[in-house]
């Protein structure tokens, strides 16, 4: 089973995404980010390439994945076969320039 590791951007931007959803749509909606964390997570453990390649990151080294969540973010990760851990590296909002998201990941 993979372990998934949330880098310090990823869960900071996750955490803000939470607050605000708590404080814009209440309690209801901020629970749907913590049940999109875990669904994600719990599915990665089993199956670290389940979700497919992010487009907007092909030309990297790393082969980047991506996990849509709650219709319009996605839940940027890599997996690291050698050590069997998934790293989430970013949160990005879809409605923002695909640019963003290719000088966020570097």
């Amino acid at each position: 089973m993979a372990q998934v590791i949330w880098l310090k951007k990823a869960d900071a931007l996750f955490e803000k995404y939470m607050f605000n959803a708590f404080i814009e749509y209440g309690q209801t909606t901020s629970k749907k980010w913590m049940n999109e964390r875990i669904r994600m997570a719990d599915r990665l453990t089993n199956h670290p390439l389940s979700y497919p390649p992010e487009p907007l990151l092909n030309d990297r080294k790393r082969c980047f994945r991506s996990c849509l969540v709650l219709e319009r973010f996605k839940f940027v990760y890599y997996y690291d076969s050698s050590t069997d851990t998934v790293f989430v590296v970013d949160i990005w909002d879809c409605r923002r320039n695909p640019e963003s998201l290719k000088q966020r990941i570097k």
